[in-house]
C-alpha cells in the first residue's frame, strides 16, 4: 500500500528532488496548494489558505500520511498546523512562533542562550517616536518580525535612513503582518507580546562576520544534524550571494558549538517532530558567536546540495521527521565533493531586455553536468515587479551546481555567469 506524502506548494523542480528520497514501501508524493498561492503572492490571508488546504486533503480519496513544508511564512506554519490537526508528527504551534516571530525568539534565546544573541529591541513602525523607541547605537539592523526572505530588511547608519526605511515598511509590512496576526491569535502569547501585533518590527545589533548555518531536525525527542552550509555574502556585507556545501569557512568546533548552541534552544522551547535551519554568525578576530535565527524547517536552497554531494536530498530528512521516523541521510554519497547555489542578480531596477535561450542552457547542463538553472524571468519583465525581492538587490536566476573541489567551483561560477546572464536595461538610464 502506498504512503501518500503531501508537500506544500510543490513544483516541478522539487518533484525531482523527491525522486531522490527512499522509503521502506511505495512512496506517492502529492501537491498541497499551489506555488503561486503560497509563495509568489504578496498579500496573504492565513485563514482561507488554512480552509482551501484543509478542503484539498479532505477531498483525497486515500490517507494523508505526512505533510512537508520547505517554504518561508505562511508554508512553515501552515503545515505543521494542517498535520496536528490530522494526529500526524509536527511541531507545536507555540513552539514554532518562538522561532518564527523574531522578537519573541529573541526573548527566548536571551533566557538559554545569551552568549549568542545580540542587542535588541521591538519597535511600532506606524508610531511617530520611532526613533525614541529605538535604545541602539548607529549602525544597526531593522526588519519585521514577521517578513519574507530578506525583503523590509535595512542597515539604518543615520536618522534620516530609518525615516527612508519606514516609509517602504509602513507600505507593505501588513502584505504578511496581517496574515502573521492571525496565526497569533491561535496561541496565548506572553505579556510582552500581546500589545504588539503582527505588524511590528525589531531593531538589532549589526553583527559581523562569517554567516554559515546548520541544518538538522528533532524526531521525537532526537536531535540532528545533516549538514552544514556557508553563506556567502556580496561585497556590500548584507545580502547572500552564494552557499556552498560542505562549510568550510569556520573551524569545526565553531561549528559544533553552533550546533550544540541550537540544540539547546530547540529544547528549551520544546520544538519537536520538525526540520530547522539556523544562520550563525562567526567573527574570527573577536571569536565570537552570534545566532542570527532559527528557521522551522529544511531549506528548499539547500535540497540541490545535499542532492549533488549526498545523493539524496534533504527532503529525505523532512519525509523522515513527517512520518515518524528517524532521519536517514547518507554522507558523500553523490557525484560531487562540494556543491553551490549562486544567486544571479542585479543592483538596480532594469528592464529584461533577454534572456538565454534554452540553447544555451542546454549547452550549460551538457558541459557542467547536474546544474540546475532557475530563471523565471521573460523579455519585457521589470525587475522591481517581480515577488519578494530583497532591500538591496534583485534576483535574476538561482544556479544550482557541483564540482570536484571548491576551485574548479569556483571557474564554473563564473563561466555560467558569463554564459547566463540576462540583458538588461537600468530604468534609470532608459530615455523618456
Amino acid at each position: 500500500m502506498n504512503t501518500h506524502v503531501f508537500v506544500l506548494g510543490l513544483t516541478d523542480r522539487q518533484r525531482e528532488e523527491l525522486d531522490t528520497v527512499r522509503e521502506d514501501g511505495p512512496l506517492e508524493f502529492h501537491g498541497l496548494l499551489d506555488h503561486e498561492a503560497l509563495v509568489e503572492t504578496e498579500e496573504i490571508d492565513f485563514d482561507a489558505l488554512l480552509e482551501r488546504s484543509r478542503a484539498e486533503l479532505d477531498a483525497f480519496d486515500g490517507s494523508v500520511d505526512a505533510i512537508v513544508t520547505h517554504w518561508d511564512f505562511p508554508t512553515s506554519v501552515l503545515g505543521p498546523v494542517l498535520a496536528t490537526e490530522r494526529g500526524l508528527p509536527a511541531p507545536s504551534l507555540t513552539s514554532l512562533l518562538k522561532c518564527e516571530h523574531k522578537y519573541w525568539s529573541r526573548l527566548e534565546q536571551r533566557r538559554c542562550v545569551p552568549e549568542v544573541v545580540p542587542g535588541f529591541v521591538a519597535f511600532d513602525p506606524f508610531t511617530d517616536d520611532v526613533a525614541e523607541q529605538i535604545d541602539l547605537d548607529f549602525p544597526y539592523w531593522v526588519k519585521p518580525i514577521k517578513g519574507h526572505s530578506s525583503s523590509l530588511g535595512f542597515e539604518i547608519r543615520s536618522e534620516e535612513d530609518l525615516e527612508e526605511a519606514l516609509e517602504e515598511i509602513r507600505a507593505d509590512i501588513t502584505d504578511v503582518g496581517d496574515a502573521f496576526e492571525q496565526v497569533l491569535g491561535r496561541v496565548d502569547l506572553p505579556q510582552e507580546l500581546r500589545d504588539l501585533g503582527g505588524s511590528a518590527c525589531l531593531a538589532e545589533e549589526i553583527i559581523r562576520g562569517t554567516q554559515f548555518a546548520p541544518e538538522g531536525s528533532v524526531s521525537r525527542g532526537q536531535y540532528a544534524v545533516h549538514g552544514v552550509v556557508d553563506m556567502h555574502k556580496r561585497d556590500n556585507g548584507v545580502s547572500i550571494e552564494r552557499i556552498d556545501y560542505p562549510a568550510a569557512t569556520v573551524p569545526d568546533h565553531v561549528q559544533q558549538q553552533a550546533i550544540d548552541v541550537t540544540g539547546r534552544l530547540l529544547e528549551h522551547i520544546g520544538f519537536d517532530d520538525g526540520c530547522f535551519n539556523s544562520e550563525f554568525m562567526w567573527d574570527e578576530e573577536r571569536e565570537q558567536l552570534r545566532l542570527i535565527e532559527v528557521n522551522t524547517r529544511i531549506s528548499q536552497s539547500h535540497s540541490e546540495l545535499f542532492a549533488l554531494v549526498d545523493g539524496r536530498s534533504n527532503h529525505q530528512v523532512a519525509v523522515d521527521v513527517a512520518l515518524g521516523h528517524a532521519p536517514r541521510m547518507p554522507e558523500g554519497g553523490g557525484e560531487y565533493a562540494v556543491s553551490a547555489q549562486y544567486y544571479m542578480a542585479h543592483d538596480h531596477d532594469a528592464i529584461v531586455r533577454s534572456v538565454p535561450d534554452e540553447q544555451a542552457l542546454r549547452q550549460v547542463s551538457e558541459k557542467y553536468p547536474g546544474t540546475v538553472v532557475d530563471l523565471r524571468l521573460t523579455p519585457g519583465d521589470r525587475l522591481s515587479d517581480q515577488p519578494h525581492q530583497d532591500s538591496y538587490r534583485y534576483m535574476l536566476a538561482f544556479v544550482y551546481l557541483g564540482a570536484p573541489d571548491r576551485e574548479s567551483l569556483q571557474e564554473r561560477i563564473d563561466d555560467i555567469e558569463q554564459r547566463l546572464r540576462p540583458e538588461l536595461e537600468d530604468c534609470n538610464e532608459r530615455s523618456a
